[in-house]
């Protein structure tokens, strides 16, 4: 194993990594540290009913969720099939304000209709216990990929699992599950069936599979790499060393479609790092769902020509522009609900005007303000159902609790920490009281510590190099459970202050330290104005102050430079 620095040992213990994880947590290996898919419940049994489904020529349905984990689930299990060309599949993705989450009995209908026997989904359909019956009764068999926890009843005083009773389910988080993580994310979930499928296709000899060669499967890994920092899944165990190669198939993808997306948003390929996922990527894709329709993001990503991916890549910068404007509209009305509400438990607002396809983003924005768990509502245009979208403060499992009000809600589901429901308009009325009453009633179950962002130590600004850069990345990829350290740097000396950028919302500050070096550093949608007024000092030259940030590499503008992230500054 390398030698560690003491700011690595420092860290990884900060993390809890125990020293015999150490080699795994820094050096992640595709083959020692990823799992037998056959693992996971149910998996033998799908494989077998897919390639008896592929050996009939049967008409496949792949049906997916709308977001940034079904969507590129979709299209690692679409380029499954064309791989082994099996043209008689379709993907179906239900539409966020017209069909709402998960399966549905008139898309069923349809698919009865147009002689489909098979039915895949992607990171849906555990709690649709009801529409899996309903399919399964009209000769549909159905195969569940999810990673979603089930819906719960209460027999005998003991909690139980309500598990569709599908042809298979596969989903990690089920009570049988011998599976050794259980926080893979949907795509992985899928992409865990199709590596099953491959290996089972060729042990059986079959003609199309023995063409595939060996390891291709590796380079889907760039949409599970997306999916698995999309979602916001725990980057421990399995999922880190998903992430891992996920980024590095990412920098290479030959996708046309992605390389479009990336060009539209200014990254570069090659530099791509969890943030782009975040920042660029994620809300690209997600903006297809909330402001048009799922499909257009999946088309992106399957494009298999430069003119469709250009046009298909515009068309999602539009959307995410008019989704951002969306959004903004709604923030001010949001928070003047919210405030009178901040002492309550948790908060509930919503407003009939209000898209569904951007409430999980008001719902975030509000909770990150108030640190209270967030529910908000609206109504799309076509729906009579109230729906609304939910986040946890990381004391309340959401499930649990929207579980307490399932008599006034039609449907809920999602995470422990991120949910979504619809209800009647006469039961919008109850809704706050009684989530108030169920929130008693969980609240002595914490669900997981609050993750606070904890400074990782101090430093000097002569620390800001690409030595020290080199150090701290080797814990990346960074996010949920592996969080990006940052920094205190005390006695900073401010050499000067502007703000940039086309609407001047960003900061930027110039420090001198004492040895004389300059560090050039950078506070996203942070003004000048506001830090002077909040400290009660001028951001002036020969000013100091000390400032809470985190060392990156910088690519803008064709010029690579390590410079501090401003996180806060403070005197």
């Amino acid at each position: 194993m390398q030698t560690l620095s003491p700011l690595q040992k420092k860290l990884l213990t900060q993390r809890g990594v125990e020293e015999a994880e150490i080699e795994k947590f820094i050096n992640p290996n595709f083959s020692l540290h990823t799992y037998d898919p056959f693992l996971l419940p149910d998996m033998e049994k799908a494989v077998l009913r897919i390639l008896e489904g592929v050996m009939r020529n049967e008409k496949i349905i792949v049906y997916a969720d709308y977001d940034c984990d079904g969507i590129p689930g979709a299209v690692l299990t679409s380029d499954f099939f064309k791989k082994i060309k099996y043209k008689n599949f379709e993907v179906y993705i239900p539409h966020r304000h017209k069909e709402g989450y998960g399966l549905n009995k008139n898309a069923i209908t349809k698919f009865k209709e147009e002689g489909y026997t098979l039915l895949i989904t992607i990171d849906l359909a555990i709690t649709n216990v009801d529409e899996v019956s309903y399919a399964q009764s009209l000769g549909i068999d159905c195969i569940i990929t999810d990673h979603h926890l089930p819906h719960t009843e209460e027999v005998g005083g003991e909690t139980r699992q309500i598990i569709p009773k599908a042809y298979a389910v596969i989903n990690a988080k089920r009570d049988d599950n011998k599976y050794p993580d259980t926080m893979l994310c949907g795509a992985a979930t899928a992409w865990k069936l199709v590596c099953a499928l491959l290996t089972q296709g060729k042990k059986i000899s079959l003609p199309e599979f023995l063409e595939v060669p060996e390891g291709w499967e590796k380079w889907l890994l760039d949409m599970v790499g997306i999916s698995t920092v999309a979602d916001m899944v725990p980057l421990r165990n399995e999922n880190r060393v998903l992430a891992h190669y996920g980024l590095l198939v990412l920098r290479k993808s030959p996708r046309v479609g992605l390389q479009a997306l990336l060009k539209r948003a200014g990254v570069i390929q090659k530099n791509l790092t969890e943030e782009d996922i975040g920042f660029s990527i994620a809300p690209r894709i997600n903006a297809a769902s909330r402001m048009d329709d799922p499909i257009k993001a999946f088309e992106l990503l399957s494009s298999e020509t430069l003119q469709e991916a250009e046009e298909k890549s515009l068309f999602l910068e539009n959307l995410n522009s008019r989704r951002k404007e969306s959004v903004a509209s709604v923030m001010k009305k949001a928070y003047t609900l919210a405030e009178p509400r901040k002492d309550l438990p948790l908060i509930v607002v919503g407003d009939l005007d209000w898209s569904p396809g951007i409430l999980g983003l008001v719902a975030s924005k509000i909770g990150e303000k108030y640190e209270k768990t967030v529910f908000v509502w609206g109504k799309g245009e076509e729906s009579e159902l109230i729906k609304g979208s939910c986040r946890s403060d990381g004391f309340i499992h959401l499930v649990d609790l929207m579980y307490h009000s399932k008599d006034i809600l039609e449907h809920m589901g999602g995470h422990e920490l991120a949910g979504g429901f619809s209800l009647t308009h006469r039961n919008i009325h109850h809704l706050e009281e009684s989530l108030l009453c169920g929130y008693e009633k969980v609240r002595h179950a914490l669900l997981v510590p609050k993750e606070k962002q904890e400074i990782s130590g101090e430093l000097s600004l002569d620390d800001v190099h690409r030595d020290t850069y080199k150090e701290i990345t080797l814990l990346a990829p960074f996010g949920v459970e592996n969080a990006k350290p940052f920094f205190s740097f005390k006695n900073s000396i401010i050499e000067s202050a502007k703000n940039f950028g086309k609407e001047k919302n960003h900061l930027e500050v110039i420090f001198r330290t004492k040895s004389g070096k300059k560090v050039k550093s950078i506070g996203f949608f942070m003004v000048k104005e506001s830090v002077e007024e909040k400290i009660g000092k001028k951001l002036e030259g020969g000013e100091e102050v000390t400032v809470l940030g985190f060392i990156e590499e910088s690519h803008f503008a064709g010029k690579t430079e390590i410079r501090l992230r401003i996180y806060d500054i403070l005197l």
